[in-house]
């Protein structure tokens, strides 16, 4: 007869797994329904696949649903990323170059749809992870595989934001860490509306 008090443990145990996967989700899924604007600061992290390189960013992050974001980089270099819900703005201050895509096009399976979008079952399977280094996982695989992206996972420290991590099509992994957020700040309306600095290229793709 098998001893109860492990009975007792593994039942203990399990029960635990799924509370933590379930809040993973549950953080995720108000997160989607409930933070319709935030901001954050992020320091990210890109590696090479065998991991023996690494390039450090970091920055902020705005958002607004759906579809308006801008990633605005400070260290090592100056590039902002902008959103406005019909176009997505890359600018490249050490070039003083503009590039600029539909948002169809450019958005896709990235860390701003994640983030950013406002159906996230529409783009992505979700399948809950367990929880590690006190944060509750989600993994995010997008539905329609393009090569661009292999896999994010998100991350959640209670209700709030706190990672997401993406390995590309060539196993490169980029690491976000969230600091400072906030849920729910007031916006001017032009916030997301990109202006084109002065003198620079553009380049529409």
């Amino acid at each position: 007869m098998k001893n109860p008090a492990v009975k007792v443990l593994a039942l203990a145990l399990f029960t635990a797994l799924s509370s933590a996967r379930a809040d993973g989700l549950e953080a995720l899924q108000e997160f989607v329904r409930d933070v319709k604007t935030g901001k954050a600061s992020f320091t990210q992290t890109v590696s090479s696949p065998d991991g023996t390189r690494k390039k450090t960013s970091s920055g902020s992050f705005e958002f607004a649903r759906p579809n308006q974001f801008r990633f605005a980089y400070t260290k090592p270099f100056e590039q902002l990323i902008v959103g406005d819900g019909q176009k997505v703005w890359l600018y490249d201050a050490d070039l003083n170059q503009v590039s600029s895509r539909r948002m169809g096009e450019a958005l896709g399976a990235t860390p701003a749809a994640l983030l950013a979008g406002g159906n996230l079952a529409k783009d992505f399977e979700l399948k809950a992870l367990p929880s590690a280094q006190g944060l509750d996982w989600v993994q995010a695989t997008p539905r329609q595989r393009d090569g661009s992206v292999q896999h994010m996972r998100i991350a959640f420290k209670g209700r709030e934001l706190a990672a997401l991590e993406l390995v590309d099509g060539f196993g490169q992994r980029s690491e976000l860490k969230f600091s400072a957020v906030s849920s729910n700040p007031a916006f001017p309306a032009d916030r997301f509306k990109f202006v084109m600095p002065a003198g620079a290229d553009l380049i529409e793709q």
